[in-house]
């Protein structure tokens, strides 16, 4: 295995990383509107490199403008790739002035591309007997290992010398060239040889050796073991010449001349006003703090940053050792927990250990079951949970977690409730930034520590052959399980402070998104009672339906084709059918999407089909054939999960299975709703908030109309159409009210003329004549969208009623199709964040009523946006029914009643 070379030269592919960060970055903008996504995900890179090798010598190499001798050589050479955008060439400059900031030699060579620079150092300094570290996520690169060459990849952080070349591609280096030149590459649009593939050209160069002994010999080609041998001789022959030819565009040269040679790559000083001034002006608020306090990271200060070592680490082995750390948890006013487990499903997964930290850097992991053939002694599961329970189960004893939701639920397997969950680190990361990536640990301990932690795969594999927690011997098991509780624990000191000079976000965490955690886990271990035969009765239907629908495609189509194929689809509709394009995808093709779909079929039968077609297939497979699968065999329900931290917005949304997407609109949507049904004894009730988005838009506009027509009780579409229209509510017609549904439905999500013309297929003029004549009759919202727009552009961000915060990165972006979805997403956000507060509120008023006076006759059992649905037993169902009403209506106040509707019925369906 390969191990990091002690005090290398390190040569980074700059370009590599700067179109890696652009692509895996969110699209960034400073408050100017200049894009930073790439800028940041670079620096962050080379940052995180320092801190982790802390060189002597170092190069970042870029590709320069124009063309190169490839181009000379091969005029094709990349045509497939596509102009390099507008918004990553921007970044180019403010990139390199940073880098030279930090003190980092910067080479941009004219004529080569970065690669051959790269080439040529490596080799003069491994000629020269120096360790080389070229940090790449290129594969050509792999033909520059030698004995003192070799690649790193940081994104997965995995190393090749040349066993490690030869491992992954099945050559040694020195092959490379020769593999590439053979099967081509179409990133650079090198041409190869036709119908050359991994298999064939290994086998070529495993048997026969390189590009020379393979023409050499090539009678003996049809001898080798693999598909088209037979015939491979003639195509050889045929394109020597390109062969050739690939071979010259893959080499990586190695003699270009430079200015400088590996001696001379040494990092000076930062220049710490520079870095200032860019910092600020690119807004990395985090890393200008750290300049003004500290002084930035540089190779000469990285092993100074952040030191996070597994030091006072301990593996607790013994009751005596058990002692010590029971006496450190009741003791530290708080503690980070986590539990290391076989699954990832809760309701399946079995406990492998314990992680414990009381401070930073002192963190330890309690193994019960690890079961590997060299497993040491540990101390005996049902024992150490008998120790914890009454730590765990202390509401005083306040705890800390990653998603503790988790551990709670699997704690709940062994007759453990967990409680004095104060905080959680993935909430704490998502009411501070929900936009700002994602929100798991190692992507935070990246994001607010600069500290890469050990990964899963790490330690236990990929795919197929992966370990399971209680697989992986403990040696490596331990540190990694304890670094989870002590990153845990240094996360929430870096997140907790920020979060709480915020009162909006300091409520949204500590009165909302925490308090909701056990009510959530003891929704998602209730689970819900499905139907099972009526759910395989409804797939043998839709299948049979499906099939149907297949033989009207094909009949209207006039041939069979593959209705799952993009391209096939294409050929039909726009080529055969020769219907109008509605939009094209990113490479220009025309797209099939289901908005487009939706769109023709309007109009033409085919789509129409179609978008049947895909949303019973989407059903079948979702929904009638998995949900029965789903169920537990022990306690004979499905258990889905709720996550709180994936929509921006603060909406919940579940997987496993996802019942916010079962279509309600739909019959077939309705039946599987069937199969949701209640327990011997208890009906199911639904309860669903009334036009709740636009009773918040009548309170964040405060436009008198609105809120005298909730006040009133009107059929708030009736009384929009009566005044836009100018009649009586009395007169108003149903195509009115339905033309005014569209437009108070419209404006919550910031539709424009052009998209209310299109929902209600009629002229875009007589759209915005309807629009201007909403506007003139409820003038206060149009000053909130004008107000809302122009609070987003000034800070960047905008708020719920309960000071939730949405960001938006694009409100200044200078593509402006973004920066118009982010002014739509300001708009929106507010209404469904403030939504999303209010169920969420809800849900915690309810439960604790079930948990003080109805714990044996109710029970919450789904959150489907703004829906609670319950299972009640039959007796005093009425006034329970009552009760849930009145709690929901006043979980929240506004300036508008809030209205909830609550069904009864056997099943889902019938309660909805």
């Amino acid at each position: 295995m390969a191990k990091l070379p002690d005090n290398p030269l390190i040569l980074v592919d700059g370009s590599s990383y700067l179109f890696r960060a652009f692509h895996a970055m969110p699209n960034l903008t400073n408050e100017h509107g200049e894009h930073t996504g790439a800028i940041y995900g670079v620096i962050n890179m080379l940052r995180s490199m320092l801190k982790q090798i802390n060189p002597t010598h170092i190069a970042v190499v870029f590709d320069a403008k124009g063309k190169t001798f490839r181009d000379d050589i091969y005029a094709d050479y990349k045509a497939n790739r596509p102009p390099m955008p507008d918004d990553l060439r921007q970044q180019i400059a403010p990139l390199h002035s940073i880098i030279q900031a930090m003190g980092l030699p910067i080479i941009v060579e004219e004529g080569v591309e970065a690669d051959d620079v790269i080439g040529t150092l490596s080799r003069q300094a491994s000629a020269a007997g120096i360790a080389v570290l070229i940090s790449t996520g290129d594969k050509d690169m792999a033909q520059l290992v030698d004995d003192n060459v070799t690649l790193i990849n940081t994104m997965t952080n995995t190393l090749l010398d040349p066993d490690g070349v030869s491992e992954k591609f099945g050559v040694p280096p020195e092959l490379i060239i020769d593999f590439l030149a053979l099967k081509g590459d179409k990133s650079d649009n090198i041409p190869g040889v036709p119908g050359v593939g991994d298999k064939s050209a290994l086998a070529m160069l495993q048997n026969l050796g390189g590009l020379d002994q393979i023409f050499g010999n090539l009678d003996k080609i049809e001898t080798l073991d693999f598909r088209g041998a037979r015939s491979m001789a003639q195509k050889m022959r045929e394109y020597e010449e390109q062969a050739r030819l690939s071979y010259q565009l893959a080499t990586i040269k190695t003699d270009v001349a430079l200015h400088v040679e590996p001696q001379d790559l040494v990092p000076g000083e930062p220049d710490t006003k520079q870095l200032t001034e860019l910092y600020s002006r690119y807004n990395f608020k985090r890393w200008l703090e750290e300049v003004e306090q500290q002084g930035p990271v540089t190779a000469a200060t990285a092993n100074n940053q952040h030191d996070i070592s597994h030091n006072n680490y301990q593996t607790i082995l013994s009751k005596e050792i058990l002692q010590t750390w029971l006496d450190k948890l009741r003791q530290a006013p708080l503690f980070a927990l986590d539990t290391e487990t076989t699954s990832l499903n809760y309701m399946e997964a079995e406990l492998v250990g314990f992680c414990f930290a009381v401070a930073p850097g002192e963190a330890a992991y309690l193994p019960v079951g690890h079961d590997c053939a060299d497993a040491p002694e540990q101390l005996d599961r049902d024992w150490v949970l008998e120790q914890l329970k009454p730590i765990l189960e202390d509401p005083q004893r306040l705890k800390v977690g990653q998603h503790l939701k988790y551990d709670k639920n699997v704690l709940c397997n062994y007759g453990i409730e967990l409680k004095g969950i104060a905080f959680d680190t993935m909430l704490e990361s998502y009411v501070y930034n929900s936009v700002a990536g994602r929100h798991d640990m190692d992507s935070l301990a990246e994001r607010y520590l600069d500290f890469k932690t050990i990964k899963f795969e790490d330690i236990a594999g990929k795919g197929a052959k992966q370990l399971t927690f209680n697989q992986i011997a403990l040696e490596q098991a331990a540190p990694y399980a304890a670094e989870d509780a002590d990153i845990t624990y240094r996360l929430h000191e870096n997140l907790w402070p920020k979060i709480e000079q915020e009162a909006g976000l300091k409520h949204v965490l500590t009165e909302i998104e925490v308090p909701l955690i056990p009510v959530l886990s003891k929704m998602e271990y209730t689970g819900v009672l499905i139907d099972s035969q009526q759910l395989r009765e409804q797939s043998q239907h839709i299948a049979s339906r499906i099939l149907g629908l297949e033989e009207e495609v094909y009949e209207l189509a006039g041939e069979q084709f593959n209705l799952g194929s993009t391209k096939q689809l294409q050929t039909i509709l726009f080529e055969k059918m020769q219907l109008p394009v509605v939009k094209k995808t990113p490479k220009g093709a025309p797209s099939t999407s289901e908005d487009v779909l939706q769109t023709l079929a309007m109009n033409y039968p085919l789509p129409r089909l179609l978008m049947e077609y895909r949303g019973l297939s989407k059903l079948k497979n979702t929904y009638t054939d998995k949900l029965p699968k789903m169920i537990n065999h022990r306690t004979g329900r499905v258990h889905t999960s709720y996550h709180q931290a994936v929509a921006a917005t603060g909406r919940l949304s579940s997987t496993d299975p996802n019942l916010q997407n079962i279509p309600i609109r739909t019959e077939q949507g309705r039946k599987v709703r069937q199969a949701f049904i209640a327990p011997q004894g208890c009906k199911i009730v639904a309860a669903d908030y009334s036009q709740i988005e636009l009773r918040i838009m009548a309170h964040l506009s405060a436009d008198k109309g609105l809120l005298n027509a909730f006040a009133k009780g009107l059929d708030i579409h009736k009384a929009t159409a009566a005044e836009v229209f100018g009649v009586s509510l009395d007169n108003v017609t149903s195509e009115q009210r339905r033309n005014a549904k569209a437009i108070n439905f419209g404006l919550i999500y910031g539709m424009s003329a052009f998209g209310l013309a299109q929902q209600l297929n009629i002229p875009r003029q007589e759209a915005q004549e309807y629009m201007d004549l909403y506007f003139d009759r409820y003038p206060g919202v149009l000053t909130y969208m004008h107000n809302t727009r122009e609070q987003a552009k000034s800070q960047g961000y905008v708020s719920t009623v309960f000071g939730r915060r949405l960001y938006l990165p694009e409100i200044k972006s200078s593509n402006g199709a973004r920066r118009k979805g982010a002014e739509r997403a300001a708009i929106n956000a507010p209404m469904q964040g403030t939504a999303a507060d209010i169920i969420k509120k809800a849900m915690l008023a309810v439960n604790q009523w079930i948990e003080e006076h109805a714990a044996s006759e109710v029970r919450m059992i789904m959150q489907v946006h703004d829906e609670l649905v319950f299972e009640i037993k039959e007796q005093n169902l009425e006034a329970h029914r009552k009760r849930i009403i009145e709690l929901m209506e006043k979980a929240s106040t506004l300036d508008v009643p809030l209205l909830v509707e609550a069904g009864v019925g056997a099943n889902w369906d019938q309660a909805h």
